[in-house]
């Protein structure tokens, strides 16, 4: 019988099945971070247990780091007392750690990519919901709550129901403009943000084999927003050359031996999925939020939609208008913003930087804007220095801020204050999300970058045209 990437991955992990129950599933690659990591020690000590293969464990700092002067002392008492645990609880297990100010710091979901830690076929938790990224390598990942991260750290399994399979396919070529987060947003927004929910994705199609690592890592981020436990990509001559030579990767004969399962790693003809959905590339534009969740989304064009059009609640849909001071019918375009966020596990990488750089080079930040611009890691950080886009950011009036998680989940001082309204490109628009009565729309690096230069949402490709 014909078999699925994501069978494949999968049953090769099963430990053993409990009848009309879940799997006992092996895991990889753990990552962990300050912020769910420190309860799960301290149940991990209250049992006497220990941490079975603490070299299958990577820990970094990023949720709650400060982003400008992380030389000095953290300031917030919760933070420092968690970024504290973490460096303790790494070393006392024997544990790699990449605290602040380490040259391998970064974002978990970042750092873990670049350094070759991610690789394909390999089963990824973190505790954290958006490690779905990491199935653009043709990896299943996903996150997980503390006491299945304690789980993971004493056994290096975790109980798990097998996800029914869903197959999203994109064919075609995506017009000027229009970016992986795009892509990502329109699915969402097609899907609503329970229409994968119980499933597990595997994006197939001309737009993804097209898409840079880069590009495929913020479309499976963002597959947790539709409600999927995870996302994943087919590994192809792009993802061994990407991972090649990274530090944590295979190297010689073991690269070879690596190589030969990977190739393995495809859906084959005739292999069967419980759901599959079909769109074209030429039906995307840049996208826009409009509302309180990633599904409100709309080609920046476009006007929100009334009430009426759209599945759900009436009142729901008024109420997540209402909290953004917006109403149905009205243009997206022209409407006055107040901050601009790049970075994330989304959109915090190289190319992010590039394709925001490709817009402000020769122009100004409007005066009004406050805008932060977080890398993922320190190494995302060299790359832009090399690449001299430091200098097309402070040129424009844009400053380059230290790595971390940011504002994307406000837990550090990177909060958009109450009634502002963000262009974000992080995955979250909930109400409060970037800082309590915060406004947010997420969108590509493209259409922020637009945003920050004019001051009010600008559809990128007019930008673009006189570049």
């Amino acid at each position: 019988m014909a078999k699925t990437l994501f069978d494949k991955v999968w049953d090769s992990h099963v430990v053993r099945s409990i009848e009309d129950g879940p799997d006992v599933f092996f895991i990889d690659r753990h990552f962990i971070h300050e912020v769910t990591s420190p309860v799960a020690f301290l149940g991990l000590e209250s049992r006497g247990n220990s941490v079975v293969y603490p070299e299958r464990t990577f820990a970094t700092a990023d949720h709650n780091t400060p982003t400008i002067n992380q030389h000095l002392p953290v300031a917030d008492p919760l933070s420092a007392n968690q970024l504290n645990a973490l460096e303790r609880n790494a070393a006392k297990y024997g544990i790699s750690h990449w605290g602040l100010g380490d040259k391998n710091n970064g974002i978990v979901h970042v750092v873990g990519p670049e350094n070759g830690i991610t690789l394909p076929g390999a089963t990824i938790v973190c505790g954290d919901s958006h490690t779905s990224t990491h199935g653009a390598f043709g990896a299943i990942a996903f996150g997980i709550g503390t006491s299945e991260v304690e789980m993971v750290l004493s056994t290096q399994c975790i109980m798990q129901p097998k996800p029914k399979k869903m197959r999203i396919n994109v064919n075609g070529k995506l017009g000027a403009g229009v970016t992986p987060k795009d892509v990502a947003l329109y699915i969402i927004a097609q899907q609503t943000t329970s229409g994968a929910t119980g499933y597990f994705v595997e994006y197939a199609g001309d737009v993804f084999e097209d898409m840079t690592m880069e590009g495929r890592m913020t479309v499976c981020n963002l597959s947790i927003e539709m409600g999927a436990r995870g996302g994943m990509i087919a590994p192809d001559a792009k993802t061994f050359d990407y991972i090649k030579g990274r530090s944590q990767t295979p190297k010689g004969e073991d690269w070879n031996k690596a190589m030969k399962y990977w190739e393995t790693l495809y859906t084959e003809e005739g292999a069967e999925f419980d759901a599959e959905f079909n769109y074209n590339a030429s039906d995307i534009e840049p996208m826009i939020t409009y509302g309180t969740n990633p599904g409100m989304g709309i080609g920046v064009t476009k006007s929100i939609p009334n009430a009426a059009s759209v599945e759900g609640g009436v009142e729901t849909y008024k109420k997540s208008l209402g909290y953004m001071s917006f109403n149905e019918g009205e243009a997206m375009i022209g409407k006055q913003i107040d901050f601009v966020f790049l970075g994330s596990c989304t959109n915090g990488r190289i190319e992010d930087f590039r394709a925001f750089c490709s817009i402000v080079e020769g122009r100004k930040k409007a005066e009004h804007v406050t805008a932060w611009l977080v890398p993922g890691s320190h190494k995302v950080v060299d790359q832009i220095k090399a690449e001299g886009l430091d200098k097309i950011i402070a040129n424009a009036g844009f400053e380059l801020r230290e790595p971390g998680c940011s504002a994307c989940l406000a837990m550090n001082d990177d909060k958009i204050p109450a009634g502002k309204l963000s262009v974000s490109t992080s995955n979250r628009n909930f109400e409060g999300r970037q800082g309590p009565g915060s406004r947010t729309l997420l969108a590509s690096p493209l259409v922020a970058a637009a945003s920050a230069v004019e001051g009010v949402v600008t559809d990128p490709r007019t930008l673009l045209q006189t570049a």
